[in-house]
């Protein structure tokens, strides 16, 4: 069993490699992963997506892209009407300064007028529709705007400061063929919510999770709420001391079995950006039972997760899920010499 410990004390002290982007460069300054790692064709009722033209495993980066407009709005303050004409002083000087081919490429995107916007103010509404949110300023990343929605996405991506990239990879397995999508929207809202979400865009999401059944979909509409209010929950529990009153210690095991539970509806819908905070809850929850077996293997699930995104174990999730792992082993590796020294 010590063993066991130490081998997975090796297992998440050495991050993985990320993608060397030195040889994947093409003149619009995007690394793409593998030579054609993705192609973007028609896609049946949705324009333009991106499909995958060989297999890509959870965990690859498909696409590592700097802004072509990167734009820092006014700070919105309450009472205050948002001043618009701002934002688009500075859009129209990104795109001035763009190259033609450049002009070309970001005009070419989607963009989705709603009725208070002014038909002939195309650049707002295609920054409005595509653009993603880079820390406190807006991106506009055109080959990554080619990736589909879905409520199911297939990708999860993340703003790297260091770099200046938005980088999106595979959260699952992707087959060869098979569409690429990535998530617009918060996902942990009933069917009804996230179409809703999605006028904004002007489209009706017709992916799997929207192209359930009627029962399915209320069961997954269900699942979604449910996990939404647990989350809430267990936020204020996040603690690794342990309760001590009877009350609480029963308290603690319901939480520990319903945090299984949090992870079990999670994977059954195909979330994959809340597994990490999933994983975590898990490690806390059975920490507090003083079950430390499952509790290191949460946490360091979590933190395996976490590299996904963040392969250097720069971010504070992921130092503190490493952190967390290497305390929950030291708890663990104590309950074992205590076991052999009963056994004796």
């Amino acid at each position: 069993m010590f063993t066991v410990v130490a081998l997975l004390i090796s297992a998440f002290a050495s991050p993985a490699t990320p993608c060397s982007e030195s040889s994947w460069m093409t003149n619009s300054r995007s690394c793409l992963g593998p030579p054609q790692v993705w192609e973007a064709r028609p896609s049946p009722g949705k324009g333009i997506g991106v499909y995958a033209t060989r297999v890509i495993e959870p965990g690859d980066t498909i696409l590592s892209e700097p802004a072509m407009i990167h734009i820092t709005p006014p700070e919105f303050r309450d009472g205050v009407a948002y001043p618009l004409g701002d934002i688009n002083t500075l859009l129209q000087s990104s795109f001035d300064a763009l190259s033609q081919e450049q002009q070309t490429e970001v005009m070419s995107l989607h963009a989705h007028m709603s009725s208070s916007e002014d038909a002939n103010d195309t650049r707002m509404a295609i920054m409005r529709s595509n653009a993603y949110t880079t820390g406190n300023s807006l991106g506009l990343f055109p080959k990554g705007a080619r990736i589909n929605h879905s409520c199911r996405p297939s990708t999860s991506q993340y703003w790297n400061p260091q770099t200046r990239r938005r980088i999106v990879y595979a959260n699952r397995r992707i087959e060869e063929g098979e569409e690429i999508f990535a998530t617009y929207i918060p996902l942990l809202y009933s069917h009804e919510a996230r179409q809703k979400r999605l006028d904004q865009y002007g489209f009706k999401c017709t992916c799997e999770a929207c192209a359930q059944g009627q029962e399915m979909l209320q069961a997954s509409d269900q699942r979604r709420q449910d996990l939404q209010k647990a989350f809430a929950a267990f936020e204020p529990q996040l603690t690794l001391s342990i309760p001590q009153s009877v009350v609480g210690k029963r308290k603690a095991r319901k939480n520990a079995e319903a945090s299984v539970q949090l992870v079990e509806q999670l994977e059954e819908e195909g979330l994959a950006d809340y597994y990490v905070k999933a994983y975590h809850i898990a490690a806390i929850a059975h920490a507090r039972i003083e079950d430390w077996k499952p509790a290191t293997l949460w946490a360091n699930k979590g933190f395996e997760t976490s590299l996904l995104a963040d392969p250097h174990a720069h971010s504070a999730g992921a130092r503190e899920l490493q952190a967390l792992t290497n305390h929950l082993i030291i708890n663990w590796n104590a309950e074992l010499r205590e076991d052999a020294t009963r056994q004796s």
